[in-house]
């Protein structure tokens, strides 16, 4: 029999989650929107609408299906926009790019081949892809501290501490120290934001599919989401007895990613890392119940996603540097995972080596960015690896070399190895008669 407790603490649990979810990855969403050419007020209206988007779907799927199924903006799908930038077309192709996205991820849940499709893709190489699209923007907190040292070590200081003593706050508590950091900075230069600023507004951009937003945003984007967020997070549900509706949280996450990103916003999915915040016995010791955290914290996000436009019109005012700090350290966990992740293969190394270096590498070719050919070439040295671990090998002798034994032993073998092994099997037919006779044992003859 479960804990009874006061219904505060699964109201509470979903808070904590909504906060810890909004403040650790804010400054990245906000980087990525501007890095793809939204103005000021653009990318003000699409945080404002992913972060609407995803609260409205929370606490539909929370509330419907009785399990704290909570979301989130896509994290690493903001962190690629950065490393991708300004594409042909401008603004409006990129907000077309994130239509399309929407419309794989609703179609992903009605086609299960598409799901099928997904899963196929090496993990090690979408790990490595991630991994690679990160680390530039893991080390801007270093750059920064050599060019603004001020303004960028208070919030370092304060995230390592964080980061010892209470783990979960220290990217929310980094990214107080930069508001700090920020407001102190204001008040020296005598410049604030307008009152004008703090009201929120949603603006509206007629979305444009272009070739290069398809190839250089959607497919990654898609592929990021996908591999970094949605199926982890239905692993996360699992460990805790919630067998997420997967139909269902598809479709819910690509309309609404669908309806934000006509105002701006690039993607929702389900929530993986504070998923647990709502779904573990600390939210509620009755399992039944824990969808009010999932509830609460859609109710939350709606919130914030209302006060953002103050927040962003600050933050946009910041010294330089430090928003990339507080998005570097906020992606540090992720980086460390998917770097472990991509390497943890041994067979698959060097693919997820190629997949790495291309994706940190930042160039683009044919004005496609470089984690669409970070995924495509390491998907092809992949395959090529495993090809040669696994070619046909034509047998010398079938009777004597079974075709599974035969197989698996040529499949490590180079070509000066196996000629001396087919050599040997010849020798071997004109011992082995010779062989035979030398152990036969004859017996005589006995008459009947």
């Amino acid at each position: 029999m479960a804990e009874r407790v006061g219904i505060g603490v699964p109201i509470g649990a979903g808070i904590v989650c909504a906060l810890v979810g909004f403040t650790s990855s804010f400054a990245v969403v906000l980087a990525g929107l501007r890095a793809v050419g939204a103005d000021a007020a653009q990318a003000t209206s699409g945080l404002i609408a992913v972060g609407l988007a995803m609260g409205v779907a929370a606490l539909l799927l929370s509330w419907r299906f009785r399990m704290p199924i909570t979301c989130a903006w896509s994290t690493p799908g903001a962190a690629l926009l950065i490393s991708t930038g300004a594409i042909a077309g401008g603004w409006p192709a990129a907000v077309g790019a994130f239509v399309v996205t929407g419309a794989l991820f609703v179609l992903t849940g009605l086609w299960p081949a598409l799901s099928s499709l997904v899963a196929r893709i090496p993990a090690p190489i979408a790990q490595a892809m991630l991994a690679g699209v990160l680390l530039p923007l893991c080390m801007a907190p270093v750059t920064g501290l050599s060019h603004n040292p001020a303004a960028i070590a208070p919030v370092l200081l304060v995230w390592l501490v964080l980061l010892k003593l209470a783990p979960r706050l220290a990217v929310p508590g980094a990214f107080v120290a930069a508001l700090v950091v920020i407001v102190v900075s204001l008040i020296h230069s005598g410049h604030a934001p307008g009152a004008s600023a703090f009201v929120p507004h949603l603006a509206w951009t007629a979305p444009h599919v272009t070739l290069q937003a398809v190839t250089g945003i959607v497919i990654p984007l898609y592929v990021v989401t996908m591999a970094s967020q949605n199926i982890p997070g239905v692993a996360v549900m699992g460990t805790y007895g919630y067998r997420v509706p997967w139909r269902a949280s598809l479709t819910v996450t690509g309309v609404g990613s669908m309806a934000a990103a006509a105002f701006g916003g690039h993607a929702i999915n389900l929530a993986a890392i504070t998923a647990a915040l709502a779904a573990a016995p600390e939210a509620d010791p009755d399992r039944e119940r824990r969808w009010v955290a999932g509830f609460t914290a859609g109710c939350v996000y709606v919130v914030l996603a209302g006060l953002s436009a103050g927040l962003i019109a600050v933050v946009l005012d910041a010294p330089a540097g430090v928003v990339q700090a507080v998005a570097g350290v906020a992606l540090l966990g992720a980086f460390s995972s998917s770097a472990a992740g991509a390497m943890a293969e041994e067979s698959a190394r060097i693919p997820a080596a190629v997949a790495f270096v291309i994706a940190a590498s930042g160039t683009a070719i044919a004005g496609i960015g470089s984690a669409f050919w970070a995924l495509l070439v390491g998907i092809v040295v992949y395959l090529v690896f495993r090809w040669q671990r696994h070619r046909p090998v034509r047998e010398e002798d079938p009777q004597e070399c079974q075709k599974a034994s035969c197989s698996d032993a040529f499949r490590t073998r180079s070509p000066v190895t196996t000629h001396r092994w087919r050599a040997a099997q010849r020798s071997a037919r004109w011992t082995r008669p010779i062989q035979i006779v030398a152990t036969t044992e004859i017996t005589p003859v006995t008459a009947r």
